[in-house]
């Protein structure tokens, strides 16, 4: 049988791609080794798409890629397919042994075999970063990637993230105040100014870090950046914090989850306008459904229900592969929305508090 070793194949494609001109550093294989452990390459063929993305960068590299790939699986399975033929004749009869005395000589076999061993790249000291080269000027339209949303569409959705309030400076025309104010008194004497109004909207991002969300890192990242500095919101009133699978006593501050903050201070801060958006895999990227996930996300979204309801589940599976896992379950605890350009307009519209007609939830 042939036995997939993911971390090993990973070593040999990342020593092969160097020596064939592929910059690659610590930073990439770290990469590859944390989304086989997020339960990415759970084959040869999804292996290959993984090692692709994270490594190629123009169409040139992955046509590199593939003969190089195909080449790392075929000198793998002749070594395991050579080891059974030198145990038949141990088996054979004495007679037979010595009819065949004659062809004994010929031994380079095993002598082929310790040099092919002994010609393995080794594994020396690689540089901590890969060397900036400049990307090749090429369409990059053919690139294999998965692009769940754009950076263009979250920036237009948050702009119908709004709560106008008029405690702006007190100078916008009023017309109509301005008539009326000439038309009681029976002369203009002068204008009528209101206050500008200011998008007064709290947020409150709650991002899902590491382990199975960690192809998804680049996202929630445009998601904050798009947020803070791209929307129509006060910078100040954006608040992200970040957790590991489910919020528990504690949040953090920093992505790195070095910074932690207890997650009822963070409630405080919160009232009844305070926007909530979730963004988590809720356990459908590997599909597991655990009992004492889905035990401590009722318990945390009913604790965030004590103070708002305007709240709604950002999920970057797509909709079938929620079934079957916790997703399935928590869908119907909150609305739960799959994360494209659909998806995050309603969880936006859920959050500044118009509800949409049909049903939030597929499952519910």
């Amino acid at each position: 049988m042939n036995s997939f070793n993911p971390q090993g194949l990973i070593v040999r494609a990342f020593i092969r791609l160097r020596q064939s001109g592929f910059q690659l550093g610590v930073g990439e294989l770290l990469a590859a080794r944390q989304a086989v452990e997020g339960g990415f390459g759970e084959n040869e063929e999804a292996l290959a798409e993984t090692l692709k993305i994270l490594w190629c960068h123009s169409p040139s590299e992955q046509s590199q890629f593939d003969p190089i790939w195909e080449s790392l699986l075929m000198s793998s399975t002749p070594k395991q397919s050579e080891k059974p033929p030198p145990r038949e004749p141990k088996l054979e009869p004495p007679h037979q042994e010595r009819m065949e005395e004659p062809q004994k000589p010929s031994s380079p076999p095993p002598e082929e075999a310790v040099t092919e061993i002994k010609s393995k790249p080794e594994l020396a000291s690689l540089p901590i970063r890969a060397p900036f080269t400049p990307v090749e000027n090429e369409d990059t339209s053919t690139l294999q990637a998965y692009y769940p949303i754009s950076r263009r569409s979250m920036v237009y959705s948050w702009r119908y993230l709004r709560r106008p309030v008029a405690d702006g400076p007190l100078d916008v025309l009023d017309v109509n105040a301005t008539i009326e104010q000439a038309t009681r008194q029976g002369f203009y004497l002068t204008p009528v100014y209101r206050r500008r109004e200011q998008n007064n909207a709290h947020l409150l991002l709650l991002l899902d870090q590491n382990g199975s969300m960690t192809p998804f890192h680049r996202f929630t990242r445009d998601l904050v950046e798009t947020a803070i500095y791209e929307s129509c919101l006060q910078p100040e009133k954006v608040n992200v914090f970040y957790f590991h699978n489910v919020p528990a006593a504690s949040v953090y501050k920093d992505l790195y989850l070095t910074e932690p903050i207890a997650l009822q201070t963070v409630l405080e801060t919160c009232d009844n306008e305070t926007s909530i958006l979730i963004v988590s895999d809720a356990g459908a990227a590997r599909g597991y459904r655990k009992l004492e996930r889905i035990r401590a996300t009722t318990s945390f979204l009913f604790q965030l229900k004590r103070y708002t309801s305007l709240i709604a589940w950002l999920n970057p599976m797509p909709e079938e592969r929620w079934i079957g896992s916790s997703a399935e379950i928590i869908a119907n605890l909150v609305p739960m929305y799959q994360m494209d350009n659909n998806g995050l307009s309603n969880a936006i519209d859920i959050v500044r508090g118009q509800p949409l007609q049909h049903l939030h939830s597929p499952f519910s």
